[in-house]
């Protein structure tokens, strides 16, 4: 039986893309040097876990076509400032925005790239990560100053992520990666690899001096001081915990866990003015990725896989409220992603919390029962 040209032609193309789909695996596994790492069995949505509607009720506040509300922070008369970028998949350039108390939004500052986390010092500073500069600050006129790109042993910060600041002044933020830069692919590199990188530093404003306090940790993210600056939280992302790092005290320069197996992806975390804190995920946990992490060949391949078949996030909104001892005092949810389909930060303010989100196009706003 005689095989037609045409059909020659068919078998050709669909073996020289099979050919080209399986060298673009190869490759990009072979671009990923993962660790074997066991999860802890994934908690029981139950009890103090147990899903809810809380956060249906969440109003918008349109960014007006800007992305990636990361952080959110409040000026002393009461205006909110966020960092955003200019897609949902672009995050090349990007400004810093004012809402004041109208809803009004306006440029505060042309950054020319991504801010993520930020907070207003004593002289209403804003102090902030940027991807391309670090840790920097910015006046009440929208001039930036970089304060620190590099830690004491020459370390880039080319993921800085979040920052808090205590009653002395000095400044405490996480650098999720000195290794890589900031890209989609990057952190996903990051989560599949499983292994430390970056840390949390404090930064001196009167020595202008940087000091690691946590070496190599697993994606660190939210940063939160506590109400008596004893101790700061850190967010090990890539770990679903929270790691506690003592300033004061016995233990001070130790480090130990505030909390352990979350549900989901913690990101940005705030304290209460009672001392508690509020804590922000960006998703809940993957249950097929929970299962590849102690196996690092399987983690390869999926790595190699196109993107439209490996894990993805889901729009969940979820956030907690903790005691200063790192018990769950609530648990607020929006299963279905409508109303809040993210929340990696949040930030209390007049009895309303105001959620970020790395690729919203919104704040969501969330009014709090008395």
């Amino acid at each position: 039986m005689k095989i037609s040209k045409k059909v020659k032609l068919s078998i050709a193309l669909i073996f020289t893309i099979l050919t080209l789909l399986i060298s673009s695996v190869l490759y990009n596994s072979w671009s990923l040097d993962p660790v074997a790492w066991l999860p802890p069995p994934m908690p029981e949505l139950e009890g103090i876990l147990a899903e809810n509607k809380l956060l249906s009720t969440t109003e918008r506040i349109d960014l007006n076509g800007w992305f990636g509300p990361e952080d959110i922070a409040v000026d002393n008369q009461g205006n909110l400032y966020c960092g955003v970028h200019i897609s949902k998949t672009d995050f090349t350039d990007g400004r810093v925005l004012k809402i004041d108390a109208s809803g009004k939004v306006s440029v505060f500052c042309n950054s020319g790239s991504w801010v993520t986390g930020l907070h207003f010092d004593s002289n209403q500073n804003l102090i902030a990560c940027d991807l391309e500069r670090g840790l920097i600050s910015i006046n009440q006129n929208g001039k930036i100053k970089t304060l620190a790109s590099e830690d004491e042993n020459g370390n880039k910060f080319l993921i800085p992520n979040d920052v808090d600041i205590a009653k002395d002044g000095i400044i405490y933020f996480t650098n999720t990666s000195s290794k890589v830069n900031f890209s989609n692919k990057h952190i996903w590199k990051l989560l599949m690899e499983a292994k430390p990188d970056g840390g949390l530093y404090s930064y001196n404003p009167k020595t202008e001096r940087v000091k690691t306090l946590i070496d190599e940790t697993y994606f660190g993210n939210g940063v939160a001081v506590s109400q008596n600056d004893d101790f700061v939280l850190m967010v090990d992302l890539a770990k679903y915990r929270i790691v506690r790092y003592w300033l004061k005290g016995v233990k001070k320069g130790t480090k130990d866990i505030f909390l352990d197996n979350l549900p989901g992806f913690p990101n940005g975390i705030s304290r209460r003015l009672d001392g508690s804190f509020w804590l922000g995920f960006s998703t809940k946990r993957d249950k097929s990725l929970d299962e590849i992490h102690p196996k690092p060949l399987v983690k390869k391949i999926v790595y190699g896989l196109p993107s439209f078949l490996q894990p993805k996030a889901v729009p969940f909104g979820m956030l907690m409220h903790l005691s200063n001892n790192g018990e769950i005092i609530k648990t607020y949810y929006d299963t279905t992603g409508e109303f809040v389909s993210e929340a990696t930060s949040v930030e209390e303010h007049n009895g309303y919390l105001y959620l970020g989100g790395d690729i919203s196009g919104h704040i969501s706003k969330y009014k709090l029962e008395k």
